[in-house]
């Protein structure tokens, strides 16, 4: 059963914008921690942004200023708001779901990812 579904990657020029979405099974939200990562090609997956249950957030260097996590709870979905886009942020996203923050890394549940690709 499929517990975390991203939605909202694609092509955009740099400079532009996309929001990234990640709905969850109620159970899984409810409870946990969300976060978004990202893998680019030939690189290690990386933390972009992560949200508590409470809503304290938490932002990648690369992502702060310019990256806005948040989570609707009566939706059971975490967003990702990227403005400014640059080729660098050009990535497959991945939605992560934990008990904590600090335990996103090795968290158990995973979506199967959402494209981005930023073109200059």
């Amino acid at each position: 059963q499929v517990q975390l579904v991203e939605s909202g990657g694609g092509l955009v020029q740099a400079g532009g914008s996309l929001r990234l979405s990640c709905a969850a099974s109620q159970n899984i939200f409810s409870t946990n921690a969300m976060g978004w990562y990202r893998q680019a090609p030939g690189k290690q997956r990386e933390l972009v942004a992560a949200i508590s249950v409470g809503g304290r957030t938490v932002y990648a260097d690369s992502s702060k200023g310019r990256f806005t996590i948040s989570r609707d709870n009566a939706k059971y979905t975490v967003y990702l708001e990227m403005n400014s886009l640059k080729p660098e942020d050009t990535a497959v996203y991945y939605c992560a779901a934990a008990s904590m923050i600090a335990t996103l890394d090795s968290a158990n549940y995973w979506g199967q990812g959402t494209r981005v690709t930023v073109s200059s």
